[in-house]
């Protein structure tokens, strides 16, 4: 029987500022059974997009999509912060639910046709989501879908995806 991965996942309110309640997948990393069943369920609901890379925001996205690309015998595609990748990069600025950010890619990290499905572990406005799948399409790859670890019921996320096939393993409410 598949582990109740909702039990591995911690709720912190007011972080990382007042009114937003972070859901921390930390705990489902720390558990070996957890983890392993994660990057299971993940290859589950991934296996029928016909992917040739996996592109995973830092850090999480790294935490889960490297292992997920394993899974499924494809490449990893890390998706980076400022200043972290040394080779020639393309970027996308983004909104998050407490702020803005930028996000880095390897102008050669795609060619032109591969399908990439983008992972990361929470959706939640859609930004990050959104930031990867332009630069992923500005590179000549195709969004194959998005897969989250859990996807924030009542906040914009997939609703800033349309047109994008999503999955996520879970829902979980925005507020307790």
């Amino acid at each position: 029987m598949a582990l109740n991965l909702a039990d591995y996942v911690a709720s912190i309110p007011n972080y990382p500022i007042q009114g937003v309640l972070f859901r921390d997948v930390t705990p489902m990393m720390e558990n070996a059974e957890a983890f392993a069943e994660s990057i299971e369920q993940l290859a589950k609901i991934s296996e029928d997009l016909n992917v040739d890379l996996v592109a995973g925001p830092e850090s999480r996205g790294f935490i889960f999509g490297a292992p997920l690309a394993l899974k499924l015998g494809v490449g990893f595609v890390a998706v980076r912060k400022p200043g972290k990748l040394p080779r020639e990069t393309i970027s996308c600025k983004y909104d998050l639910e407490y702020g803005s950010a930028e996000l880095f890619m390897n102008k050669d990290a795609i060619k032109p046709g591969q399908r990439v499905l983008i992972l990361d572990d929470l959706l939640a406005t859609g930004g990050t989501g959104k930031a990867v799948a332009n630069m992923v399409e500005q590179l000549g790859g195709v969004v194959a879908g998005f897969v989250f670890v859990i996807e924030l019921e009542g906040l914009p996320g997939r609703k800033i995806l349309d047109g994008y096939e999503v999955r996520a393993l879970m829902e979980m409410p925005d507020s307790e």
